[in-house]
């Protein structure tokens, strides 16, 4: 299993797509307290206060996994599979989308994916063994 070692990475600019803009923040937390303060840093931020939707997810080595949506229904459930696919654990990953004035439809969970997916290779964990 993988976990975070920085208490919060932060990538700015990930996708824009129809005026919206999407940006991918995570960090290494191991309570539900702990999920609350990440939030309560990146939103001290008023970009990231200001923003459309700060879609979450977490998960814990003891098997919890919690997400949040924030009215991006379906954003965090995909967050939280890619985390347990890449088995990370006791990290949370957040998603930030500002709303450009178009409805994206089903390529917002597109970009949801790519943001994931950026923070995961600047990991260094987007390479898989290719035996």
């Amino acid at each position: 299993m993988k976990t975070l070692q920085s208490d919060f990475i932060q990538f700015t600019g990930v996708v824009s797509d129809r005026g919206s803009k999407y940006a991918v923040s995570a960090g290494h937390v191991e309570s539900e307290a702990e999920i609350k303060a990440f939030l309560k840093q990146l939103k001290r931020a008023k970009k990231f206060a200001r923003a459309t939707h700060n879609t979450w997810a977490a998960r814990f080595t003891d098997g919890t996994e919690l997400k949040n949506d924030d009215g991006e229904g379906g954003a965090g459930m995909i967050i939280l599979q890619m985390m347990a696919r890449e088995g990370l654990e006791d990290s949370i990953v957040v998603v930030t989308r500002w709303y450009g004035g178009t409805h994206l439809g089903g390529d917002r969970f597109r970009h949801v994916k790519t943001s994931v997916q950026h923070l995961f290779g600047r990991l260094d964990w987007g390479k898989k063994d290719s035996r």
